[in-house]
């Protein structure tokens, strides 16, 4: 199993690689960077000439290295990675980019987990519902709802609901994990039920995105299972439909779901940021929006090294799972 795991993690690097050139190149594309932000902050806020403020944004590209080439520029970030762990410093937060990260990546994973966990609990239990009921009312309400699901942008679902709160329930406190009386205060039974108060309408869309899937997945699966031999067998031998489905049927029907775990997860994860970012929660969606508005160049490129990484953390942890599940899987993969 370790052989299989140090295999896994050593075809990803170059891929994990790959990706961090694509992702700096893509980032860098467009026109302009932070010294240009600069400049316009000294015209419009400062009240400087444009000979001024772009004299000022060009000491400041200078200072930083934002003039030199753009091979220049990735290769001083990646090899502070790799050799420091210095993922570069922000210039619009004025602190290092791994401290951004840090304060910002936690809340994110944890509340991308906790999706992961519904959306998976949720969606298998309505996948087994819909396939050993093929065909009835219930089979039909929950394809519906997992078409819904898969269909309708999270984006619009969280629009509705920041809408539906501020101009019908008139509430106010939209864009932060806790009111004011609890921000700084101790954990608490009641400050946790604040911070649900205050997530919920993301942990709820992002669920609601990853349970049509998961049900999707093991709808089909099950289907398939229930008509095997094996199956066919069990039921010959008397045992009752509940036994059959849970003991023989679901966990042979399990093995595709956890591969296709590998990419729910990271589907979660963007989940969590698309709707983040319309509820300007303080997570890494709306650092990463603001960031590739204004140039910061090393925070934007950072979360998006890290969002990739997720993906394929996602597959090693799902491959992981399957080898676990399915001793085929190590003896193939070299284990």
């Amino acid at each position: 199993m370790l052989r299989f795991l140090l295999m896994r993690i050593a075809s990803a690097i170059p891929v994990l690689f790959i990706l961090s050139v694509v992702t700096f190149a893509i980032i860098q594309a467009p026109p302009g960077d932070y010294a240009d932000y600069i400049r316009s902050q000294l015209i419009n806020q400062g009240g400087a000439s444009f000979a001024q403020a772009d004299a000022q944004a060009q000491a400041y590209r200078i200072e930083h290295g934002l003039d030199q080439p753009l091979v220049v520029q990735y290769v001083n970030w990646i090899t502070g990675i790799v050799t420091k762990g210095d993922f570069g410093y922000s210039m619009f937060y004025n602190k290092p980019v791994a401290d951004v990260v840090g304060e910002r990546l936690p809340r994110t994973l944890a509340l991308a987990l906790v999706c992961h966990i519904f959306a998976s609990i949720l969606g298998i239990t309505f996948g087994i519902w819909a396939a050993t009921r093929q065909y009835s009312w219930i089979d039909s309400l929950l394809s519906g709802i997992s078409f819904l699901g898969m269909t309708v942008p999270r984006f619009l679902m969280a629009l509705i609901i920041v809408y539906l709160l501020v101009f019908q329930f008139n509430v106010t406190e939209i864009g932060s994990f806790f009111s004011p009386q609890y921000g700084g205060a101790p954990w608490s039974w009641a400050k946790f039920m604040d911070l649900v108060s205050h997530v919920w309408p993301v942990v709820a869309i992002a669920t609601f995105g990853g349970l049509a899937y998961n049900m999707r997945v093991m709808r089909g699966n099950l289907l398939d299972t229930l008509n095997a031999q094996y199956v066919e067998t069990a039921r010959a031998k008397g045992l009752s439909g509940g036994a059959v489905v849970l003991r023989h049927a679901v966990p042979n029907a399990l093995h595709p779901l956890v591969m296709y775990q590998g990419v729910v997860l990271p589907y979660m994860l963007t989940g969590e940021i698309e709707t983040a970012i319309i509820f300007a929660l303080p997570t890494v969606g709306p650092a990463i929006v603001g960031s590739m508005a204004i140039g910061d160049v090393y925070v934007t490129a950072t979360f998006m090294l890290v969002l990739s990484a997720t993906l394929i953390v996602g597959n090693i942890i799902a491959d992981m799972l399957l080898a676990m599940l399915d001793p085929r899987v190590r003896q193939y993969g070299g284990a």
